[in-house]
């Protein structure tokens, strides 16, 4: 069955109240604090002066004035399609409507053969879209490592097309440059079959961190996410402040902090270009004190990406956060649990277009194909507690207890065979449910064995390239393509 789509929102950690606090807190922030940046934003910061913000070039300051960021935001979408290969995996972003996918920029793998930690490379980045496009709980595949054997000028065509040859799903990454973004559309419209068929069906969006946080504009974030919104590509909008070092140790302050910062970049962004679409891309983290690392497996950061969906719901924007996270070195208990719970809140909270969700080990330094797999049952159990009970006559099933009758058997029915196979979640096959004794006579195998048995089968097959032969010459003769 597909999990994917059904409407979250049964988690609500925010009043309508509190929602409105933390916006008019976050319009406070932006007229009074404003946003600091980085050098080389010239023609950005003409454009926002003209518009109506403040900027002091002195203090290298921009004030946002409220009615300029009300304006702004009510012209960015409410509904956008993330769109796949095939219409089959195309994702509706609106309302409460869940997604989950992959994420993140791992610079390191667990190894499929040794179980060992090594720098992850392009043939890495390629057999995990082959893998999480037979996942089928997995929505998207947004390219959760970084190839750390090729060159940075070569990057980000060749991150794109290895994505595009594995998988049909929708595809997200970020850019080095301008240049490399100009680079990317033209691949995905070979790949596309020409311009205009892409334009119709974009099946590619981009990642922009265009705010170093607290409230500072990365100018080639910035420039890049502009770029994006002029040629009409969907761009998530990220910042990811850390409660406690780049945000306020207070959850509420952290997501005022970050609720600003992507009024900021919407404004932006439909400065640019009116009616682009952009994604709300808050997330919240929280920083380790006692060692400044980054610490992903808090029960808070599930509670904070429920609240960012409400927040950008308030504004009626489609959201990008997170869930899936651990600090955890290996697919292990503590990686289920803290895994199981963001997952689960995140969910519930109705987030519209969730990464990391799949893959993530080590506070997202590290990947492993086996916890792909298990994250995708962890995933489809989300996406069940979303679908709820059915309830209707033939749910009920009041003609079947009558025939059945007192002391009866329902084993045999045909109403269960039916069912059989829709009513509960059965899994890829990594949850054990066998006793004991034929657990023991399969080899006693843990979950992460289970795992990784299945994504090696996976990944043992014969590849099926979603690039035709044809295309991929073209695009080799256009391009220095690396895999």
């Amino acid at each position: 069955m597909n999990y994917k789509g059904f409407s979250g929102g049964q988690y609500r950690p925010l009043s309508e109240e509190q929602i409105n606090t933390i916006h008019e807190a976050s319009l406070s922030i932006l007229e009074k604090t404003g946003f600091t940046y980085e050098t080389g934003l010239d023609e950005t910061l003409e454009l926002l002066e003209k518009s109506g913000a403040s900027v002091d070039r002195e203090k290298a300051r921009v004030f946002f004035p409220r009615a300029l960021v009300n304006d702004m935001t009510a012209k960015a979408p409410e509904r956008i399609i993330m769109y796949g290969r095939v219409p089959e995996n195309d994702l509706e972003l609106a309302g409460d409507r869940v997604h989950l996918g992959t994420g993140g920029a791992a610079i390191k793998i667990l190894d499929l053969e040794s179980g060992e930690a090594r720098s992850s490379t392009l043939k890495d980045l390629h057999q995990l879209g082959r893998l999480v496009d037979k996942l089928d709980n997995i929505h998207f595949f947004l390219r959760p490592c970084i190839p750390t054997d090729i060159p940075k000028d070569a990057y980000d065509v060749n991150v794109f097309y290895t994505c595009f040859r594995a998988t049909n799903k929708h595809v997200m990454a970020g850019v080095n440059e301008e240049a490399g973004f100009q680079k990317v559309l033209s691949l995905a419209a070979m790949v596309a079959g020409g311009p205009e068929k892409l334009k119709e069906r974009p099946f590619f969006s981009i990642i922009t961190a265009f705010a170093i946080s607290p409230l500072k504009l990365c100018t080639q974030s910035t420039r890049n996410m502009q770029e994006a919104a002029r040629n009409n590509i969907p761009v998530a909008l990220s910042c990811a402040p850390m409660a406690g070092s780049t945000s306020p140790i207070t959850m509420a302050g952290t997501l005022a902090l970050i609720h600003a910062e992507q009024m900021a970049g919407i404004t932006i962004g439909q400065l640019t270009n009116p009616g682009s679409p952009q994604l709300y891309g808050g997330i919240p983290g929280m920083a380790d004190l006692r060692t400044m690392g980054y610490m992903g497996g808090g029960v808070e950061c599930g509670m904070m990406n429920a609240a960012i969906h409400q927040m950008a719901a308030h504004i009626k924007v489609p959201n990008y956060n997170s869930s899936g996270l651990t600090d955890s070195k290996l697919p292990d208990a503590q990686a289920g649990w803290e895994k199981a719970m963001t997952t689960l809140l995140a969910s519930m909270g109705g987030s519209n277009y969730i990464h990391h969700a799949a893959g993530m080990l080590e506070s997202m330094l590290t990947v492993a194909h086996e916890q792909f797999v298990i994250d995708d049952e962890i995933i489809g159990m989300s996406c069940k507690v979303l679908k709820g009970i059915e309830i209707d006559a033939e749910h009920l099933a009041l003609e079947v207890i009558d025939q059945v009758g007192p002391g009866g058997n329902f084993m045999t029915a045909p109403h269960t065979m039916k069912f059989l196979r829709k009513e509960f979640f059965t899994g890829n096959g990594v949850s054990d449910r066998n006793n004991r004794d034929k657990w023991e006579h399969d080899g006693s195998k843990d979950a992460r064995t289970r795992a990784r048995e299945i994504a090696k089968k996976i990944v043992s097959r014969e590849e099926t390239s979603y690039i035709p032969e044809d295309v991929d010459r073209e695009i080799r003769e256009k391009f220095d393509i690396l895999l």
